[in-house]
């Protein structure tokens, strides 16, 4: 778990909000008996997670694509090739959805707007260092050309909802 004690407040803050004005069939689905905390949250999405990324073309049609995803300080992380259509998509228009799911076990579901953390000719985010060492510790140093090849994103998250009906077969019984 790399949150901190102010990012696991934040993230149980979106959760709870996001359940409340959620739809009435949603949370039909989902409630608290179905969700997961914040805490139980970090503790089950650790590593990589393959996520479904949905983008949107210049002409308003939606596209979709799996990227590994990281769960790192609340928030999801991931990469792609500087060339991908997606990395186009997102550069142009930010808007973005993921979803993140383990059968009927896990669902966790994020709408929200990315942040280019290493730009081409631009200046990186802040925390670009601890996070380019972090995916080079679990990718390996040496298998992209950091610079060139990959681009790096950051999905702040402005709804968020998880399905989890039964958090403890995950390991996730903090």
């Amino acid at each position: 778990m790399r949150e901190t004690s102010d990012e696991l407040g934040d993230l149980q803050a979106l959760l709870d909000e996001s359940l409340s004005r959620s739809t009435s069939h949603l949370r039909s689905i989902i409630d608290r008996k179905t969700t997961a905390t914040a805490e139980q949250l970090v503790e089950v999405l650790t590593g990589m997670c393959v996520l479904t990324l949905a983008t949107v073309t210049a002409g308003g049609e939606p596209r979709v694509s799996a990227v590994d995803g990281h769960f790192l300080h609340g928030k999801w992380h991931f990469g792609t090739a500087r060339s991908a259509a997606k990395a186009r998509h997102l550069a142009a228009r930010p808007a973005a959805s993921l979803a993140h799911v383990r059968g009927e076990e896990l669902g966790v579901f994020t709408h929200g707007r990315v942040e280019i953390l290493n730009p081409r000719g631009g200046e990186p985010a802040p925390d670009w260092p601890e996070l380019l060492d972090y995916f080079m510790s679990f990718y390996g140093a040496d298998a992209f050309d950091w610079d060139n090849d990959v681009v790096y994103f950051r999905l702040h998250p402005q709804w968020m909802t998880v399905y989890a009906p039964d958090i403890a077969k995950l390991g996730g019984d903090a």
